[in-house]
């Protein structure tokens, strides 16, 4: 099939979005490329479509294991094979999936950065037929980016093993520098780079100095309706903010990386689904996460840097109605802003402070450690060792860059079985233990190809059809793997912590100091991006956005809070009277489409009636439903 017999056949489209045609294109060809592209704005398919196109796998490399999974399960559910090897898995597993790889007709293997450079991973490399190196979040390739992760770095190292494999990059934001960094870091000759524009004609940006943030929130959530984020900093005010809102009326639900992970899926899953209106979330919520119907995003708090915002902020309106991202801000804001830098690069001495009370939370001797994971209880740590909060979070992440450590927050591995005794032995087994018979028969009846290699499962699913108690199920399980039946891994979700390296004594740790400064100093700048752009009192926020990422062809979007104010001088008190009128007039006969309107009132300048619309809604004069129907309050 041709790319496009194939967006339609698996994807069911019939066109591609702006630059995913040129994106396959070019990497069909044989060359490298980076593509710049918004979130949602569909960065998968660029490296989707070429592979379904070519003989051979896709190398997909990714930090994020909840968008591995996620995107693994929508390509199996398409008919895709497709497999994932990220953080926590065994050894076993890993063997498993890439043996399934190498003889199967798998077309898409996701694999974290950490799994490059290890020795099983080099072993099986030969045998994977690779068609092409898909490097998502690349920015992550950038010590200058705001996501720096090392094991990114050694992704190069895959091309002198698989010399003319076309690497395609992909990231929704990276400054010019940033750019420049990733073609250099990922060794690109002659390079394609493709940039959607950044302009995003039907979202308003504005920005509010506030002393009350919850009571603007409120407003603007009842001035606004449809689906809705707010982003917060901490986890706590997720609650209080989500709280209060359900105290206004406001069906909302808070959401955070702390939280099990079927909480998270239940809450997020109710959300996407409209159960919920709000969710208030910190920004481990949106990855992953394609939902049109967003009508504003609030941040209550202000984000470190541009990139973070814009990312954000962007998941308002991806059905290109109108929409609305909003930033909160006080003066005690912008003086915490001022003070993150020394806050996020702790000096040396307290870096190696937090490394030592890491190696003796996690009780490791030294010289050990190295290759190893360990349950690791953030707030038991700080608590245990009296250690700021703080510190602690941004010393680990310190050790991190410097390729000391590895911390995954976000692990959810679920419960896996294997039968590892022959059937002769079972069903011996099974008669000399009849109470386990339905337990191990309900296994063999429910997960296909439990013999061959670990399936995941589900206790709660298990005593479902056995009418049981979960609790009552886990012993059996245990009972099976204590006499050799099963080998029966329990779920894991507690976060990780990996040892890249042996324990060394707190004064032979080591960190390239030059390159921490510099990135210290890269940090202040975005801050001060980040404050500029809050105090912007003329230019477009769409434009200074896309200035920011190189893009200075954006026009000015007409609809931002800054260029509002610039018009505010076109519209005379008759003008506003007369046009009030045509609108109630229309409006009181029948609703009408927000989007119509201006066709009905076409003698009218869409800006000046945009604007009595927007101030008729300020003042609850009018509202626009969840379908966009403009009606009376």
């Amino acid at each position: 099939m041709n790319i496009h017999q194939i967006l339609k056949a698996y994807w069911g489209h019939s066109n591609f979005r702006p630059l995913q045609e040129e994106i396959i294109n070019a990497v069909l060809s044989g060359k490298d490329a980076l593509a710049l592209m918004p979130t949602g704005g569909g960065k998968s398919l660029c490296f989707q479509v070429p592979a379904m196109a070519k003989e051979g796998l896709c190398l997909v490399i990714s930090p994020l294991i909840a968008l591995m999974k996620d995107q693994v399960d929508n390509l199996k559910r398409k008919g895709i094979t497709a497999f994932a090897i990220y953080s926590g898995m065994s050894r076993k597993e890993v063997i498993n999936i890439l043996k399934l790889a190498t003889s199967s007709n798998c077309k898409f293997l996701y694999v974290s950065p950490e799994r490059l450079e290890t020795t099983l991973f080099q072993e099986y490399l030969p045998a994977l037929d690779i068609n092409l190196i898909a490097v998502d979040e690349a920015h992550c390739i950038s010590q200058w980016g705001y996501d720096f992760r090392p094991p990114y770095l050694r992704i190069a190292a895959l091309r002198e093993e698989l010399p003319g494999i076309p690497v395609l990059a992909l990231t929704a934001s990276a400054t010019p520098a940033v750019q420049k960094d990733i073609c250099e870091k990922l060794q690109f000759k002659n390079p394609s780079i493709f940039s959607r524009s950044f302009e995003r004609p039907n979202l308003s940006y504005s920005v509010f100095t506030v002393d009350s943030k919850i009571n603007k929130i409120t407003e603007i959530l009842q001035k606004v309706n449809g689906s809705s984020i707010v982003y917060c900093k901490s986890r706590k005010r997720t609650k209080e903010i989500s709280d209060l809102l359900n105290t206004h009326g406001i069906t909302a639900d808070f959401y955070h990386a702390g939280l099990q992970q079927e909480e998270r899926m239940r809450k997020q899953t109710a959300w996407i689904n409209n159960s919920i209106r709000t969710i208030v979330c910190t920004n481990a919520f949106g990855m992953g996460i394609d939902k049109p119907d967003v009508r504003v995003v609030v941040h209550a708090d202000v984000p470190d840097c541009l990139e973070n915002y814009y990312q954000e902020a962007g998941r308002a309106g991806r059905d290109e109605k109108k929409s609305y991202a909003v930033l909160l801000y006080n003066n005690k804001d912008l003086e915490e802003l001022q003070q993150l830098p020394d806050i996020r690069f702790p000096t040396i001495e307290s870096i190696r402070q937090v490394y030592e009370a890491l190696m003796n939370y996690l009780q490791i001797p030294a010289g050990s450690g190295e290759g190893n994971y360990y349950n690791f209880d953030f707030t038991d740590f700080v608590k245990k060792f009296r250690i700021d909060i703080n510190l602690a979070i941004y010393a680990i992440k310190a050790l991190e860059q410097e390729g000391w450590v590895s911390y995954s927050e976000q692990i959810f591995l679920p419960s896996r079985i294997q039968f590892v005794t022959n059937k002769s032995w079972l069903y011996q087994f099974e008669t000399d233990n009849p109470k386990l018979e339905p337990v191990i028969k309900t296994l063999l009846r429910t997960y296909e190809g439990i013999f061959d290699l670990p399936v995941s499962i589900h206790e709660k699913s298990i005593a479902y059809l056995l009418r049981r108690e979960e609790a009552d199920i886990i012993p059996d399980l245990k009972r099976l793997h204590a006499n050799a039946i099963i080998e029966y891994i329990p779920k894991k979700d507690s976060p990780q912590m990996y040892l890249l390296l042996n324990r060394v004594r707190p004064e032979a740790l080591r960190i390239n100091m030059a390159a921490y400064e510099k990135r210290k100093q890269q940090f202040i700048e975005r801050i001060h991006k980040m404050m500029e752009y809050i105090h912007a009192g003329k230019q477009c926020r769409s434009q200074f956005i896309a200035a920011y990422f190189g893009d200075e062809k954006t026009k000015a979007c007409g609809i931002c809070d800054n260029c509002l104010k610039q018009k505010d001088h076109g519209l005379t008190a008759d003008e506003f009277n007369a046009i009030t009128h045509s609108i109630f007039t229309i409006i009181r006969q029948q609703p009408v489409l927000s989007e119509v309107l201006p066709q009905q009132l076409s003698g009218i300048k869409k800006d000046k009636l945009y604007k009595v619309l927007d101030f008729l809604q300020s003042e609850n004069k009018i509202f626009i439903d969840k379908d966009g129907y403009v009606k009376l309050a």
